[in-house]
């Protein structure tokens, strides 16, 4: 019975982290897309980290699931949120943060790109930094339907949870420890979350 006791300390522990770390990325990534503040392209590439060193073959997969999952319900409970504003009188406190987070260059420039290539901006928007939100507002202002949006959304919460989880297999398999993978996979979103801005200086600068 020594060996099976071994392997029942041995899986424990994993099997704990899962039934814990499952549910808080759904809820955090969920919250990341009602609240864009939360790194949320972070969480997932961490956890994709996480779980490439996981024995169970299913991990990374869970992990895909639950990312793109949260951030489709979320994306789509703040674009009705949005909707809801838009058609109330006095607007909303929602409506308000998606203005507030959508520079009107941006706006404009979202906008027109929605109109000349239609969903297929959303894909795009969901994978560049800062990016999301503009075309959010865009569809609003556009009086999309959400189940138009959400249409379009759905290809494009699935293109960013793979394009992240990549990141954070690319971290896990460079290095031993679970946690060396973590921070560059951390590393990496934040340079590519920071490059845009850097880019937009840059270019003003010159």
């Amino acid at each position: 019975m020594t060996w099976l006791a071994a392997a029942s300390a041995a899986v424990a522990p994993e099997t704990t982290q899962q039934a814990a770390g499952y549910p808080s990325l759904f809820l955090l990534v969920l919250i990341g897309a009602l609240v864009p503040v939360v790194p949320t392209g972070a969480l997932v590439s961490s956890a994709a980290v996480v779980a490439f060193h996981q024995r169970a073959p299913y991990a990374p997969a869970l992990v895909f699931v639950t990312a793109s999952l949260a951030a489709f319900l979320g994306d789509a409970a703040l674009y009705w949120l949005g909707r809801r504003g838009l058609r109330s009188r006095s607007g909303s406190r929602w409506l308000a943060a998606i203005r507030a987070r959508a520079p009107e260059e941006r706006l404009a420039g979202a906008r027109e790109k929605l109109a000349e290539h239609g969903t297929a901006v959303l894909v795009l928007s969901r994978l560049v930094p800062a990016g999301r939100i503009p075309v959010m507002l865009a569809c609003l202002m556009a009086q999309w339907p959400l189940r138009r949006f959400a249409r379009g959304n759905l290809p494009a919460c699935l293109a960013w949870a793979a394009t992240y989880q990549v990141i954070g297999i690319v971290g896990g398999s460079l290095f031993a420890e679970p946690w060396e993978g973590v921070v560059l996979a951390v590393a990496l979103t934040v340079v590519i979350s920071a490059a845009p801005g850097v880019w937009r200086r840059v270019r003003a600068a010159g």
